[in-house]
């Protein structure tokens, strides 16, 4: 196991009327706030009001911002950092999934930028210097991001998709009600699914040795997105699966799989390209390139591993270990499948005169992936395969 330093630092307000929590929480940090949302479904469920109903009540002055997109974008970030500096915005609130998280956190930290935010990405986690404080009423289960310092943005005008990670762009708090995820649409449940599924693999698949409790945990959670997705799927409403799925996304990406060892991310890196260029849902392009990633890197020098996940995850018995390891690769793509995934870049409409832009795009800060180091050739590879 690796040197780490544990932080794991937002408090985490879980289950049935929560919400009661935010007021009182948000003005320990200030009275002026910045309301982020996105394109008008807590209106639908009555969220929306509820959150405003609690600033109104505990005398908070509030600006909005709304209408945050799938695969964000740095011109709303740009927007919300204008709006930060003309108000004196204090905190910030971000009510929805991951998107409109991840945008918070980046005009947060843009606030204190003096150039453009697009900058901060462009520089890397160094440039993330300070932020403003921010707090989050969950909806979406997939990403994470109510509870680490992650955030993806994506830049329409240059078609790219990247990623600043910096602990000070934790939420302080964020409150977590399943209910408020009854009502996600069918197929966005089932990429939420896929990209929680994918966060734990990017980390599992580690060319670190020993990380026994870290594989455990993992495997632990790959087995509850395996029982509960499909539950979900049939029973939109049932709050137990609803609340597994919300939980286990947000231990998958707050650190603590990934502390002692390192993590791969080659498949992330790939789809953030893909859908930099096409505008992909985020868990559907993981459910096409992960098992196609698989198959490419699964060699005998990996194949102990991939026998492991089989095994463990999938219950796959037999002697010839490659084998088995193929079998738990099968698994995995049937499991996206039936949860209604699509298999392949053509079944999205991906043209194959693009891949080997999106090749370029995945490399173009270097070799992706720590399992198995993939470098431009690679990633065209299993893009061509996967289309």
């Amino acid at each position: 196991m690796l040197n780490f330093t544990y932080m794991v630092s937002t408090r985490i307000f879980f289950g049935r009327n929560s919400i009661e929590h935010l007021g009182e929480e948000i003005k320990q940090y200030g009275n002026r706030i910045l309301f982020v949302s996105g394109k008008g479904s807590i209106r639908k469920t009555g969220l929306y009001e509820t959150v405003i109903n609690i600033f109104m009540k505990n005398n908070l002055v509030y600006y909005e911002l709304s209408g945050v997109q799938p695969n964000p974008r740095i011109s709303h970030v740009r927007e919300g950092v204008k709006l930060c500096r003309e108000h004196d915005i204090e905190c910030i609130v971000a009510v929805g999934g991951g998107s409109v998280i991840d945008s918070a956190k980046a005009i947060a930290t843009g606030y204190y930028h003096d150039g453009d935010p697009w900058d901060l990405f462009l520089l890397g986690d160094s440039s993330v210097k300070k932020a403003l404080p921010i707090g989050t009423v969950l909806t979406f289960a997939g990403t994470g991001s109510e509870m680490n310092g992650n955030a993806v943005i994506s830049n329409e005008a240059t078609e790219e998709k990247l990623a600043i990670h910096k602990d000070i762009l934790r939420p302080r708090f964020s409150i977590l009600d399943p209910t408020y995820t009854f009502s996600v649409p069918r197929n966005q449940t089932a990429a939420g699914t896929v990209d929680i599924f994918s966060h734990i693999l990017e980390q599992y698949f580690s060319p670190t040795k020993d990380a026994f409790v870290q594989d455990r945990m993992a495997e632990s959670l790959l087995k509850t997105c395996i029982q509960y997705g499909p539950v979900v799927l049939a029973e939109p409403t049932e709050y137990e699966a609803r609340a597994q799925l919300m939980w286990t996304s947000s231990i998958a990406l707050n650190g603590l799989l990934g502390y002692g060892r390192v993590g791969d991310w080659a498949t992330h890196g790939m789809e953030h390209a893909l859908s930099a260029v096409y505008d992909v849902t985020h868990g559907v392009g993981l459910a096409i390139l992960t098992p196609y990633w698989m198959e490419h890197v699964l060699t005998a020098e990996t194949r102990e591993k991939f026998v492991e996940y089989a095994r463990n995850v999938w219950q796959i018995d037999g002697k010839n270990e490659l084998t088995v390891a193929k079998q738990g690769i099968v698994k995995t793509r049937e499991f996206f499948t039936s949860l209604g995934m699509p298999q392949t870049l053509g079944d999205i409409g991906v043209k194959q005169n693009d891949l080997e832009k999106m090749a370029e795009k995945t490399v173009s800060h270097g070799d992706v992936g720590k399992f198995k180091k993939l470098g431009k050739n690679d990633v065209l590879t299993i893009l061509k395969n996967a289309f």
